[in-house]
């Protein structure tokens, strides 16, 4: 709110100081700033933004006179390394006669005290120039004092600078703020930075999450606009790549007086099942909530630091350290500057610069005069400007084995002379500006730079390609640090991976796990997921209210599967196939049909083959005694017939048995209809010719024999039998009996089974040859009581009422028999009535010709009608 508020106090000094020059009879500044910088002239002058001072003080407001500047106090090392790096490349590109060569680069850098208030300041005096007059043209137009501005490092004072500088294309290239909203050209379309957008850091972080199946992990932000920022951005990617879900999302209060804040976020994170925090936010959000972290005593957890935080030494100390060893961090590209250290022991305080005086006085503690009053009465040194910073201890100064930052600054200034350098080289008349002119640097408008800078593209000394995409970002590289002891008890901030994107692989992690310290017993990364992963043969079930990462796992139903790990769906098997038990895989189903190889099929060819023996032995027997009165008695034409009938009957129970083809299934049922009918036929004539017989044995009943003679029985065997091949023809060729595929009556099954095509035919088949059983039955019921000297009636009597109740046992069983089953029920049904017609009419002939030769005379069977009579 205080940052609004200064900027809009300023922005309205700007406003009247404009009007002001409307009416007055020369250009002039209004005022000036007292800012804390360092500047050098040159014939193209490079402005800067960096922290140097680090606590600010802003008076009161009376809103009745101009407010007073603030003041800033402390003094941040690493700022200032930032800027002296920006001093040592613009005096090695002067010293570079290759670049811009005859034009010697300058520099005005100024301290933003890390304030908005302050850096926006700062920027609109870097674009006004410190003169207190100009001298314009007519138009009152004129060159800017800086061409191109390196800076600003925070987001939120980037936010603020570049939206005043887009408004006159004056480029600035951040070296620090990666807030993605900057990649927005209509906002900023003059801002560039050297270091990877938040977008490609949230992308790098997830790919880490994704690398070690982290699915489970809480946020913590920063309340500013980098926070912000970052949040809805890791939130959306982290939804879009499906890597995960966040178990909780805090946001770290500005102010340490908040302690009941920290102590609510510290128990939420005790409370969650996630072992893995992410933490984007600067360091001094950090400190504070770090001391509620030991004050808890949470541990077990794995850190992942943004680059505002992950080689901050200020929380690299033994009271955080057994918390945050482990920590895996996304850091900016640290990079190679050759010279930088000696450049930064020349520094002399006798340059006039203040900020060099500052440093020297906090190096060396010691004042240069006059100093105050209590600074003598302490005691306190006098700086000589002699003292030897050889002799200095100061690590983090001089420290030049890992430059991020700073390698991010002097990748901004080569930038910015690279473009410079282009614009320079343009031939007049091939130019990119109206009318194909070129760019004069004596006259240079800082949107002809950033045209230049747009396309800008080299290679720095360590090999890292620098240019921007449309957005004005570079192309992005992190490195990936490891936060672990050394044997001394120190503690060491190692990179072990990157992470980056290239033109051409896209983005990728590459990680040296070896390497990697873990702050665990077991030495292995955590796990950490809301729910474990779901094996094979399950489907992920979300808990309801709860995020997608948190599901349990369902078995796959009967017929469906899961081959995969954390599979959300259940897929169907094909239709000829199955679910394994454990639903991980599709098998063929199992196919059944009557089998000759199973029991049931074994037994049942087994007796169809003992009918048949049986009755070719009966046929052979009775061929060798058809010269015999019991063979010659009893019509011996129509027993060789049906003998042969009842052999086919039995043979056609096979076609029942094995795998269904179309040919079985066509064949089985007109062989079983023909034969069957060609064997009740026969009983049927049989049983007609003993009455006929039996009538013409009375007096006057011979004229009933001329219709039963050899010709006649034939033919009615003959005409009955066709009828029922007409209906079979009749059958087949309008809806035959066909293979089928019955899935049906068993779900992991396939049973093999044929349909017989038309109902209507397969009931008339049965029904014809049910009618001439009831005919054989009753005329044969007729002749039950005969004398047994003249006719078979009780035999065949006996034989079709077991035909006929086979047959009407057999309708409802073949039903109700699912699969090979009702293939069984109509062998059973086939053999059944054979043998029952076989053993009723045949057996008792056999017993008299094979074991009571004496009965089998004419004498014997003449001699019991005489008795009878």
């Amino acid at each position: 709110m205080w940052a609004v508020f200064h900027i809009s106090m300023l922005l309205c000094y700007y406003v009247s100081s404009a009007l002001s020059s409307f009416v007055s009879s020369s250009c002039q500044l209004q005022g000036q700033f007292e800012l804390n910088g360092m500047h050098m002239a040159g014939d193209i002058v490079l402005g800067g933004l960096f922290p140097i001072q680090y606590i600010s003080v802003f008076s009161g407001f009376s809103f009745t006179s101009e407010p007073p500047d603030p003041t800033c106090h402390g003094f941040d090392f690493a700022g200032f390394r930032y800027a002296q790096t920006m001093v040592f490349a613009i005096d090695e590109i002067n010293r570079n006669s290759n670049l811009l060569p005859n034009v010697t680069l300058g520099y005005s850098l100024y301290d933003t005290c890390i304030k908005i208030p302050v850096g926006f300041r700062a920027g609109l005096a870097l674009v006004s120039g410190k003169d207190e007059q100009f001298i314009l043209n007519d138009t009152c137009t004129g060159n800017p004092a800086v061409v191109g501005i390196v800076g600003d490092p925070t987001t939120t004072g980037s936010i603020a600078i570049s939206s005043v500088l887009g408004l006159y294309r004056v480029p600035m290239v951040s070296y620090f703020a990666t807030c993605s909203c900057l990649s927005d050209r209509k906002r900023f379309p003059s801002f560039f930075r050297t270091i990877p957008s938040d977008d490609f850091q949230v992308r790098a972080v997830i790919q880490i999450l994704k690398h070690f199946s982290w699915t489970w992990a809480g946020l913590l932000v920063s309340d500013d606009d980098y926070g912000h920022n970052v949040a809805r951005s890791f939130q959306t990617d982290l939804i879009q790549s499906g890597a995960g879900c966040l178990a909780y999302l805090e946001v770290l209060p500005t102010t340490t007086f908040l302690r009941s804040e920290y102590e609510r976020i510290v128990a939420v994170m005790k409370k969650s099942t996630a072992r893995v925090v992410i933490v984007f936010a600067y360091k001094s959000y950090l400190v504070h909530f770090m001391e509620e972290v030991v004050k808890q005593n949470v541990t077990g957890l794995q850190w992942i630091a943004s680059e505002a935080w992950t080689t901050s030494a200020a929380l690299q100390t033994p009271h955080f350290m057994p918390f945050l060893v482990g920590t895996l961090g996304i850091a900016i590209r640290h990079g190679e500057i050759t010279g930088l250290r000696d450049f930064l022991l020349r520094i002399r305080p006798d340059s006039g610069h203040n900020i060099i005086k500052q440093f020297w006085e906090h190096t060396f503690q010691c004042r240069f005069g006059p100093p105050k009053p209590e600074w003598v009465d302490a005691g306190g040194p006098l700086c000589t400007g002699q003292e030897d910073l050889g002799n200095v201890e100061n690590v983090e100064f001089f420290d030049v084995s890992t430059l991020r930052p700073e390698y991010n600054v002097y990748k901004a200034v080569y930038a910015l002379a690279y473009a410079l350098h282009d614009l320079l080289q343009c031939v007049p008349g091939r130019g990119p500006f109206s009318g194909s002119s070129c760019a004069n640097y004596q006259r240079l408008e800082p949107w002809q730079l950033m045209y230049y800078l747009e396309k800008v593209n080299y290679s720095t000394s360590s090999g890292d390609q620098v240019s921007f995409d449309d957005y004005g970002n570079a192309l992005p590289i992190y490195d990936v640090m490891n936060w672990f002891w050394l044997p001394d008890g120190s503690t060491k901030v190692q990179r072990v991976g990157v992470v980056k994107k290239s033109a051409s692989a896209g983005e990728e992690l590459i990680l040296d796990e070896n390497k990697i310290f873990w702050n665990f017993e077991s030495k292995q990364p955590p796990r950490s997921v809301c729910s474990e992963s779901c094996p094979p043969g399950t489907r992920m079930a979300r808990k309801k209210g709860q995020p997608v990462c948190c599901f349990d796992c369902i078995p796959c139903s009967e017929g469906k599967i899961s081959n995969e790990t954390d599979s959300t769906e259940c897929t169907r098997c094909p239709e000829d196939f199955w679910s394994t038990p454990q639903h991980d895989s599709c098998v063929p189903k199992r196919i059944e049909f009557l089998s000759y190889h199973e029991p049931l099929g074994f037994c049942l060819t087994t007796a169809s083959l003992l009918g048949t023996f049986i009755c070719a032995l009966i046929l052979g027997i009775f061929i060798h005694h058809r010269s015999t009165p019991m063979v010659r008695a009893n019509n011996s034409e129509l027993s060789f017939l049906l003998l042969l009938s009842l052999k086919l009957c039995f043979l056609c129970s096979l076609l029942f048995i094995g795998r269904p083809q179309l040919w079985t299934c066509q064949l089985r049922h007109v062989a079983f209809g023909i034969s069957f009918v060609l064997c009740v036929s026969c009983i049927l004539m049989k049983t007609m010719v003993v009455l006929a017989v039996f009538k013409a044995s009375k007096p006057g009943g011979g004229a009933s024999l001329k219709w039963f003679g050899a010709i006649q029985q034939r033919g009615t065997v003959l005409v009955l039998t066709s009828i029922q091949g007409i209906i079979c023809t009749v059958w087949l060729v309008s809806s035959s009996p066909a293979p089928h595929k019955n899935t049906k009556y068993h779900n992991d099954k396939i049973v093999y089974e044929c349909v017989v095509g038309s109902t209507v035919g397969f009931a008339v088949l049965l029904g014809y040859i049910g009618l001439l059983a009831v005919l054989s039955f009753l005329s044969a019921f007729m002749a039950r009581n005969l004398p047994d000297n003249f006719n078979e009636a009780k035999l065949i009597t006996f034989s079709i009422l077991i035909f006929c109740a086979v047959w009407v046992a057999f309708v409802p069983a073949y039903v109700n028999s699912p699969g090979k089953y009702a293939d069984a029920v109509e062998v059973f049904a086939i053999l059944a009535s054979s043998f029952g017609v076989l053993v009723a009419l045949f057996g008792p002939k056999c017993y008299i010709i094979l074991l009571r030769p004496e009965r089998n005379t004419k004498k014997a069977i003449m001699g019991r009608v005489t008795t009878k009579t």
